[in-house]
């Protein structure tokens, strides 16, 4: 994957984009294959000072077809497990599991779904579908999971039942989307009349020189987050940045946070 912004905020997002309850500096990087745009992007956000997050059952993986990541894994020794015919399972630094399609990378955006874990697959199948519109392209009652998407040309959306309660941890992650900005009143009065959660009523959230964007961030059965952005504005915000890579590295070398605990004989916090 490439960079393709780097932001810095000096404090907590007043939509706890960074995760709840850390309101301090943090920073956001977009990481993917291609543009926001027609690509599945990945957000990873630092929070300076919390050096570890307790993974919860919430986020079971994500699925691309490269077989350059598997051969990338292999040279520099990063581990990796065969799990399938052609299929490879490896983590990153943070616990969250990577699925490796063992194939040649096709010419769009090799992330193929993105699976989350839900206590009851009916319910959660129900509300993204006929509240959120997505529409069902594959069910497997062997392995008790729905595959789902907005259109058949995007990174899928896998839910897998597992059984018992969802443990989201405390690194909060949460997954968004797009759409006309027009529609983000309309979504908000809807899951008000079905009695659904929202985190976040309408708001418009600011980025340092960029776009200002509007989004709705609501809660599934479960309690994943999800996160509904003006697409007009956010298409503005998310033309990848040439400095991205630049920008990075600036914040890592800046970052003394390590340096600080240390010589104070202390441990960031684990949260």
């Amino acid at each position: 994957m490439c960079i393709l912004r780097h932001e810095e905020f000096e404090e907590g997002c007043k939509a706890t984009c960074n995760g709840y309850p850390y309101d301090g500096k943090w920073s956001k990087t977009m990481v993917g294959y291609g543009p926001e745009d027609d690509h599945f992007v990945a957000e990873l956000t630092y929070n300076y000072g919390v050096g570890e997050y307790h993974l919860g059952n919430d986020i079971l993986g994500l699925t691309l077809q490269s077989s350059q990541a598997v051969s990338n894994a292999k040279r520099l020794g990063w581990p990796i497990t065969e799990v399938g015919e052609a299929l490879y399972v490896t983590e990153a630094p943070g616990g969250y599991r990577f699925y490796l399609v063992d194939k040649d990378q096709p010419a769009n955006d090799p992330v193929q779904k993105v699976c989350l874990g839900v206590s009851d697959l009916q319910t959660s199948a129900h509300y993204w579908t006929t509240l959120l519109g997505m529409k069902i392209l594959e069910k497997n009652e062997e392995k008790k999971t729905v595959l789902m998407g907005y259109t058949d040309n995007q990174c899928k959306l896998e839910l897998r039942d597992i059984g018992g309660a969802v443990d989201h941890g405390t690194a909060f992650g949460r997954i968004a989307f797009s759409c006309p900005r027009e529609q983000l009143p309309g979504l908000e009065a809807l899951m008000k009349k079905e009695n659904q959660k929202i985190l976040t009523p309408l708001v418009s959230l600011d980025t340092p020189g960029k776009a200002t964007v509007e989004v709705v961030i609501l809660a599934d059965p479960d309690g994943h987050e999800i996160c509904f952005v003006g697409d007009e504005a956010f298409r503005q915000l998310s033309v990848m940045d040439p400095k991205g890579n630049e920008l990075l590295d600036k914040a890592m070398d800046e970052d003394k946070s390590d340096e600080w605990f240390a010589k104070h004989n202390r441990q960031k916090a684990a949260a």
